[in-house]
C-alpha cells in the first residue's frame, strides 16, 4: 500500500533555492533535517524536497493544483521574475495547465480545474480520504 509520495528537485545554490521555493509555495519548509535539504508538505502525504546538488536535465514537471492559474501566473511574474508562460487547454482534458522552469532548470507548473464543481468535489474527496486509515 502506498500512502505518501515525495518528489525531489535539486538546486545548485541552496540558499537561493530555499528563498525561491518559499515564495513559490507561500510558506517556510515543514522539515529541514540537515544542511542543504528542505521539505514542504504540499497536501497531507505529498512532499516536495529541495536539495542542494546538480539539477537533472529535463526533470519534471511537477504541477500543483491551484484555484486560479491566472493569479499564480501573475504572482510568479511579480515575485519570482518568472518569464511569461503559456497556459494550455484541450477540449478533452478537464484542466488548464502551464509549465515553466525554476532558475536551476527544474520544470514546475500549475493546473486548474475548468469545471469548478468538479474542482470542489476533488478537494472534498482529498480531504475525506486523508481522514481514512
Amino acid at each position: 500500500m502506498i500512502f505518501e509520495v515525495t518528489y525531489q528537485v535539486r538546486v545548485s545554490d541552496f540558499t537561493e533555492g530555499l528563498k525561491w521555493y518559499k515564495v513559490l509555495l507561500n510558506k517556510d519548509p515543514d522539515f529541514m533535517p540537515h544542511e542543504g535539504f528542505a521539505e514542504w508538505e504540499i497536501i497531507p502525504g505529498c512532499w516536495l524536497q529541495v536539495s542542494e546538488g546538480t539539477t537533472t536535465e529535463g526533470s519534471g514537471p511537477i504541477r500543483f493544483g491551484v484555484l486560479s492559474i491566472e493569479n499564480e501566473k501573475s504572482r510568479m511574474s511579480k515575485k519570482l521574475n518568472v518569464e511569461s508562460f503559456e497556459i494550455f487547454s484541450r477540449e478533452e482534458v478537464p484542466v488548464r495547465w502551464a509549465t515553466f522552469n525554476d532558475p536551476w532548470g527544474n520544470r514546475i507548473g500549475f493546473f486548474e480545474y475548468i469545471n469548478k464543481h468538479e474542482e470542489s468535489n476533488r478537494v472534498k474527496t482529498i480531504l475525506e480520504n486523508r481522514l481514512e486509515i
